[in-house]
């Protein structure tokens, strides 16, 4: 896969992340983004310019399904419902690419034949974890992205701080919990489909809260440490989750109610004729 670089000014979908705090100057990434280059032309060609300025760029919507990397069943029904369906619609999934809910929601999105975007923590040619290298590059030869802030290594090297900064555990932890700000940037709307107290995804959940993007949480069990931080969160600001349809009213799509068969209304004919007769 081959490495390119983009200003967020450059690019359509990643344009949003102009308005978070700690904004990025340059990204990084695999494959192609779902935006379109806005990039200005050589100073002597100003009609393309004008042509290239004038071009409307309607950015997909797009929500991000985050979760704990230790999940139960529950969790990982709910993660992977919630991507598929809103992929199949066109909805870009974005998450971080790690063992658990995050992995569930690009697999979902793939499955669905839809996009996904994968924010790492770690050097753009440093896949983390490793053996996620393979769905990393399904994302991208499913026409998705996968994008860092950090360079690749060899240029990482130059800057002997911030490499021996990503190569500690306490650094790796900082940088992991930095890329959120950048998952929740990207998104229209976050859903924490399941994660304990110390999950990174509600480090994720008040990113977007601080930059003023809604945030559903799937409630679970009390008695269920998974689901301890999302039950929490509904206590801080988020929306409780329960249907879809929730999710594509607030991204302003269309609810289509699929149509009952002439079998089923057969049966709701039957069962309310027997109902008059008793």
């Amino acid at each position: 896969m081959q490495v390119k670089s983009i200003s967020p000014l450059e690019d359509g979908f990643l344009r949003k992340l102009e308005f978070i705090a700690l904004k990025p100057k340059i990204l990084y990434y695999y494959g192609k983004s779902p935006g379109e280059s806005v990039k200005s032309k050589a100073k002597g060609e100003k009609n393309n310019q004008e042509k290239i300025s004038g071009q409307a760029y309607v950015r997909p919507k797009t929500v991000a399904v985050v979760g704990s990397r230790k999940y139960t069943k529950y969790g990982e029904e709910w993660a992977y419902k919630i991507a598929y369906e809103l992929a199949r619609r066109g909805v870009v999934i974005v998450s971080g690419l790690a063992y658990g809910i995050d992995s569930i929601a690009h697999r979902a999105a793939l499955d669905a034949g839809g996009l996904t975007v994968a924010v790492l923590g770690t050097p753009i040619d440093k896949i983390y974890p490793a053996r996620h290298t393979g769905l990393a590059r399904e994302i991208v030869d499913q026409g998705g992205m996968v994008l860092s802030e950090y360079p690749p290594q060899e240029i990482l090297v130059k800057d002997e701080k911030l490499s021996r900064m990503l190569n500690s555990q306490l650094g790796m932890r900082s940088a992991f919990l930095k890329r959120n700000r950048l998952i929740a940037g990207l998104a229209d709307l976050v859903v924490v489909a399941e994660g304990g107290v110390k999950s990174g995804s509600l480090n994720t959940a008040h990113h977007a809260m601080e930059q003023g993007v809604i945030v559903y949480a799937v409630p679970g069990d009390v008695n269920r440490s998974n689901s301890l931080g999302c039950n929490r969160l509904l206590g801080r600001g988020a929306v409780a989750f329960t249907e879809l349809d929730e999710l594509l009213d607030e991204l302003g799509l269309k609810i289509h109610k699929p149509r009952e068969s002439l079998k089923q209304i057969k049966e709701m004919c039957s069962t309310e004729n027997e109902a008059l007769m008793v």
